[in-house]
């Protein structure tokens, strides 16, 4: 581990949660001496990965950070697999699609189908979701169980509603659940109001790799039974163009 490596991009992660603060707060936050970060802020300064505010001084992510996601969005095989089985998901369902992949314990979405209603609709490729309370995130750690019992066995389940589960056997049952029948629900967990089903994409090696599933009002739950058909045959179908063997691995 290099030391200024790791301050530099725990400083990222402290400015990706709270989005403008000042030169103490981001000390504060990372219990270091402010001299130490202001070097290691004017440096990522300096690559465009973190800019200032001239009347408040305080920092926030700079537009470097928005290029390497793109780049990373556009290398990635799983997100252009996802795309059209992703409108077609949209069309069967008549809800919001998303297709997310893991990154310790959250899920990032990397593809974000609007409901095909037309309405006005924010964009949320980049948004990151506990993965404990997403119905994605579950559909991915039933296939990843060392991943799993590390996030439960650490004991830090953040409650994001009432609803969220945060007690660690209740979350093992459910992750059980869903590698039966490679399907994960989720109401009002994450969010008030809104409910979620996914299900498990795998690549060649038979890895899960990312899920997609699609997002609804909480009042609409349960859907019909073909919407749970709709979102196991999409995470069928871009497993399958990954070059897995079988669905579920």
């Amino acid at each position: 581990m290099i030391q200024s490596v790791d301050r530099a991009i725990r400083i990222l992660g402290v400015l990706q949660g709270a989005r403008r603060l000042s030169l103490s707060e981001v000390a504060g936050r990372l219990e270091l001496p402010p001299s130490t970060v202001h070097g290691i802020l004017r440096t990522l300064q300096a690559h465009g990965m973190v800019v200032q505010d001239r009347d408040s001084n305080r920092y926030q992510l700079g537009p470097a950070v928005l290029k390497l996601g793109n780049v990373y969005l556009d290398t990635l095989e799983l997100r252009s697999r996802a795309v059209t089985w992703s409108e077609e998901l949209a069309r069967r369902s008549g809800h919001a699609v998303r297709t997310g992949v893991l990154t310790f314990d959250e899920v990032v979405i990397i593809h974000h189908e609007p409901r095909p209603d037309g309405s006005r609709q924010m964009p949320e490729v980049g948004i990151v979701i506990p993965a404990h309370a997403s119905a994605l995130g579950k559909a991915l750690l039933a296939f990843l169980p060392e991943q799993a019992e590390e996030l439960v066995a650490d004991g830090k389940l953040r409650s994001m509603t009432s609803e969220t589960l945060v007690d660690p056997s209740v979350l093992r049952a459910q992750l059980a659940d869903v590698a039966r029948d490679a399907l994960a629900t989720e109401r009002e967990e994450a969010v008030l109001g809104e409910a979620g089903i996914a299900a498990p994409i795998f690549d060649a090696s038979g890895t899960a790799v990312g899920a997609i599933g699609i997002v609804l009002p909480a009042a609409d739950w349960p859907p019909a039974e073909s919407t749970f058909t709709a979102v196991r045959e999409a995470a069928r179908n871009i497993s399958r163009e990954l070059g897995a063997a079988r669905w579920p691995a």
